[in-house]
């Protein structure tokens, strides 16, 4: 159990793969203008990402290491196609938002990278935590960004307005450019916290009798 949450916790915080690994960021950055969006996309690359590691794991000593690559893009291409599927069927507007970007969950590296570099060496126990960590961790960086580039693009939230109507929206948030702009203050922000100013144990008190 405590291996599960270890290895859970890495793709939360420690090994999270926008503010870390800084992999996955086209779609990242280009689906964030809205938090619906943000959170579909975590959710879809959450889903692809959960599947495809546990058939890699459970089929890793069946698959010729000469053909490993074809065999996990066709593995993440059939888990892709679900879900593409699925928000085209119950989901239209927000699956026409994100367009493109759901599709090309294929070529994530994300996905990709734990599939290579995790999935197809470790059992099942361990994949499972390791998919649900980096997919969480990746969705809530989405939905910080969505967040703020939404708020302050649209002076909304989930397409429900916040600010009274004088607000005059920043579109600057909601262009490409404001979405690097809102990634770089999480970088910055994530950078401070782990400085040792922060991360400094607090002296004990001592005390004489």
């Amino acid at each position: 159990m405590n291996s599960f949450f270890k290895i859970f916790k890495n793709g939360l915080v420690a090994e999270n793969p926008l503010l870390m690994l800084m992999i996955g960021l086209c779609s990242a950055l280009a689906v964030t203008t809205t938090v619906a969006n943000g959170i579909g996309m975590g959710i879809s690359m959450t889903f692809v990402l959960l599947m495809s590691e546990l058939v890699i794991s459970l089929f890793r000593r069946l698959i010729p290491n000469s053909v490993r690559i074809p065999i996990f893009i066709i593995v993440i291409a059939a888990f892709t196609t679900v879900i593409d599927y699925v928000l085209k069927a119950f989901f239209p507007a927000l699956s026409a938002a994100m367009g493109v970007f759901i599709p090309l969950i294929v070529v994530n590296c994300i996905i990709m990278g734990r599939v290579e570099g995790f999935a197809s060496k470790q059992p099942i126990s361990h994949v499972i935590p390791d998919a649900l960590g980096m997919g969480l961790g990746y969705t809530w960086v989405l939905t910080g960004i969505s967040l703020v580039r939404e708020l302050l693009g649209n002076g909304s939230i989930l397409e429900i307005p916040v600010f009274p109507d004088s607000y005059q929206p920043i579109l600057f948030f909601i262009l490409p450019p404001g979405g690097f702009f809102v990634f770089a203050l999480f970088i910055s922000l994530n950078a401070v916290l782990k400085s040792p100013a922060h991360t400094k144990a607090v002296p004990k008190a001592h005390c004489s009798i």
